[in-house]
């Protein structure tokens, strides 16, 4: 993997792990769904318009991209970030970060069952490896009483995210990234448009934490974390791309712990190290074998 390809990873789980901090301003404070939906139409509008002055038309997309649009709308921002923005009124930023992180172990089982694509030995040990570190992190978190309901439902978004993963090759190969960005931000909107009425009451009381924290989740992880995202996955692809989410526990955790108070225990030290190795044997598994030379006949 080239270095342009790990920064482009490591800028987005950055960007993403600290969506988990700026939604647990939110969530605490507003209605998650209608504030999602809010999110969406915000990004999704933005998103339209900068890809319209960037000479991008939705009229150019495939019929591929139109697919992973609508199901990159329902996947990956209907049903992942509306359970986790659901979920995290209950439990901590840092901990909903640890179980996103759990989404390329689905990948590569997705991705092996439906796909036929295959990890080296050396990956699979580095993938289980990741998840031994999740475990160590979240086992703790759940002895100090983290809501189970939370729990389950961060684990089901995590299920629709690997799924909206595996489709972004589809919405990536064909170009028109931004609009593809855009546009299934406002499928996401109109959805969560429809189911939030029916589950929820929108009460808002606005103080200057939840409009900047809103701000910066409508621009940070919503629009730039999204196209790095695409970008990064056409680059190196789907499972690959996925194995930078193993890096969102040490962000979340750490902007949950510096923005938020949340605890920093010992095992969430050590877990966030398992994780990074096995960070590292999943990138060395990826290398190219290099030809066996032969000596020529004497």
């Amino acid at each position: 993997m080239d270095i342009r390809a790990i920064g482009m990873g490591v800028f987005f789980a950055v960007m993403w792990a600290s969506a988990f901090t700026s939604t647990r301003m939110i969530v605490t404070e507003v209605p998650p769904l209608f504030a999602l939906a809010l999110r969406f139409l915000l990004s999704g509008t933005m998103g339209v318009m900068i890809a319209l002055a960037m000479g991008e038309t939705w009229r150019a997309l495939t019929r591929a991209q139109w697919r992973a649009v609508v199901i990159l709308g329902l996947c990956q921002n209907a049903l992942y970030l509306g359970l986790n923005w659901v979920a995290m009124q209950w439990i901590e930023a840092g901990l909903a970060s640890i179980i996103a992180a759990t989404m390329p172990l689905i990948v590569a089982l997705l991705g092996f069952l439906l796909m036929g694509e295959r990890l080296r030995p050396l990956g699979v040990a580095g993938l289980a490896l990741g998840l031994v570190g999740v475990a160590i992190i979240m086992g703790a978190r759940l002895q100090g009483g983290s809501d189970m309901t939370g729990i389950l439902m961060c684990f089901a978004a995590a299920l629709a995210l690997a799924v909206a993963t595996l489709t972004v090759r589809g919405a990536s190969s064909g170009g028109n990234v931004m609009m593809v960005v855009g546009l299934q931000m406002l499928v996401g909107s109109a959805t969560l448009w429809i189911i939030a009425p029916i589950l929820e009451d929108w009460q808002v009381d606005p103080n200057p934490r939840l409009v900047w924290a809103f701000l910066y989740t409508v621009i940070v992880p919503g629009l730039v974390a999204t196209w790095v995202w695409f970008k990064l996955v056409g680059r190196i692809g789907a499972v690959r791309a996925a194995t930078f989410h193993f890096l969102t526990p040490f962000f979340g955790v750490a902007t949950g712990a510096l923005l938020l108070g949340e605890r920093l225990a010992a095992s969430d030290v050590v877990g966030v190290g398992i994780i990074m190795a096995g960070i590292l044997a999943v990138q060395l598994s990826k290398a190219p074998v290099a030809p066996v030379r032969r000596a020529p006949p004497a």
